[in-house]
């Protein structure tokens, strides 16, 4: 927002104008919207906006262009890189009202949904038609939020990420603009790919108005189940083995004796306070069977076991219950510790050292009650520390864990961050991993967003 009252003022009167009482500048609204499920610090947004239709999204970045007032797009506000902080100010751009399912095409098998549709919402609806949308970051986030941050979760090994799954996009640009990028067709060759550019730019570039989303048809049967290993070595060589044999798991996760520990205490488990791998299969009834059987030799293999597994939907849906509350089952250890979670991903071949590694760094700190979880089957996971909120030594320390894994993971071949993102959390490995590529995408903001309105402070730095 600019610094003359007299814009701000105006901001807020022609922002009024066009949405009435769907526009709050009160501080219970403000607060709502400055906070975040991460560490960072409370950032209030000068106002909040609840738009309903693409042409008021448009009507509202047309205002705030013409005043040079910042917007950021606001989902469900489950993000962990503090991207839907207002940093500096501006209009908190809240999407939960366009929350409409507008189309569905069975023989297609893809649908069109508002940005504020939860991922729930969705499955919700796609009940009767025997499809599902299959990505599954844990929380019930919104789809433009999970589409901006290009989420994924436990079931990416199988079905993909937010990248594979968005086919189209409508998206209001900075100056209110508003374009469409893809179409329907499951392939083209037509001119540059704007919908891939979107998918993952943080809200830095425009704001998603429309979604087209590939689905999946209900598998017909679902067997899930959970072993233990000796290691997180004998853990990840089976995952390894998995994968190299063409078994098709639909999940693969990964937790260490921490999180066993964990779920021991908050989700009244009876687990071994050893390395786990929760894992699920999705086919027919003689191929979930199959599958089964062969992991089950795998384990035998690596040293682990007894592998336990299951059919019945109340005991899957009570396992994966357990796995998505793993950050409140975590924070259980260390009642009134604020969490700062990290993620990472590598090559699946160097996952067992990114890992030990890891988890002998956290061993030096044992106060912080850090716990490892991930998506193994693609060499993605997470780290969360425990942090006492008012020890600032405690904060340096965790910031120094969570620097050495982002280095460790740029020296094994991956990437600082698998599926939370970049945000204002990890702007500061962008050059490092991505060199001079880093500069190209700032020219790719300046191109789009002139005015550095967008989400400022995230993703890129431009002058």
């Amino acid at each position: 927002m600019s610094s003359d009252p007299a814009s701000r003022t105006d901001v807020i009167a022609a922002l009024s104008e066009l949405l009435g009482e769907r526009l709050s500048t009160s501080p219970s609204e403000r607060d709502l919207h400055g906070r975040n499920e991460a560490h960072f610090a409370l950032a209030l947004p000068d106002a909040v906006a609840w738009p309903e239709t693409t042409a008021e999204v448009s009507g509202i970045l047309r205002i705030c262009s013409r005043h040079r007032c910042p917007v950021v797009p606001w989902g469900t506000g489950t993000s962990l890189e503090g991207h839907a902080l207002a940093i500096r100010g501006g209009i908190s751009l809240d999407l939960s009202r366009m929350n409409r399912v507008l189309a569905v095409n069975p023989e297609d098998m893809d649908t069109v949904v508002q940005p504020g549709v939860t991922r729930e919402a969705l499955n919700e609806e796609l009940r009767a038609t025997g499809l599902f949308f299959p990505i599954d970051p844990g929380a019930n986030a919104s789809l433009g939020g999970m589409a901006a941050t290009r989420a994924s979760g436990t079931t990416a090994v199988r079905y993909g990420t937010m990248r594979e799954n968005v086919l189209a996009l409508e998206v209001v640009l900075a100056d209110g603009r508003i374009i469409r990028t893809g179409t329907r067709a499951r392939k083209s060759s037509a001119g540059y790919d704007l919908t891939r550019l979107f998918v993952g730019s943080e809200g830095t570039l425009g704001v998603i108005t429309e979604l087209t989303l590939r689905l999946q048809g209900q598998p017909e049967a679902i067997s899930a189940g959970v072993c233990a290993f000796p290691s997180v070595a004998a853990a990840v060589d089976a995952v390894i083995e998995t994968i190299q044999m063409g078994i098709p798991m639909a999940r693969m996760e990964l937790l260490d004796e921490t999180v066993a520990r964990a779920f021991n205490a908050y989700a009244g488990a009876n687990m071994a306070e050893s390395p786990h791998l929760m894992v699920e299969f999705h086919g027919s009834e003689a191929a979930v069977a199959e599958q089964a059987d062969r992991f089950g030799e795998i384990i035998k293999d690596h040293g682990g076991g007894p592998f336990q597994w299951s059919l019945k939907p109340e005991e899957r849906n009570a396992l994966w219950k357990m796995r998505h509350n793993a950050y409140f089952a975590l924070k259980q250890l260390r009642p009134g510790a604020v969490g700062l979670t990290t993620d990472l991903c590598v090559p699946i071949s160097r996952l067992a050292e990114a890992v030990t590694e890891t988890q002998a760094d956290l061993a030096q700190h044992p106060e912080m009650g850090g716990g490892i979880i991930g998506h193994v089957g693609d060499g993605n996971f997470h780290a969360l520390l425990l942090l006492d909120p008012d020890n600032a030594a405690e904060m340096t320390i965790a910031r120094d864990l969570a620097h050495r894994m982002a280095e460790r993971a740029l020296r094994l071949g991956g990437t600082v961050t698998g599926e939370h993102g970049i945000g204002m959390g990890k702007i500061g490995y962008m050059a490092l991993e991505h060199g001079p590529a880093w500069d190209v995408m700032a020219q790719l903001k300046k191109a789009l967003d002139p005015e550095n309105l967008m989400n400022p402070g995230k993703m890129v730095q431009v002058n």
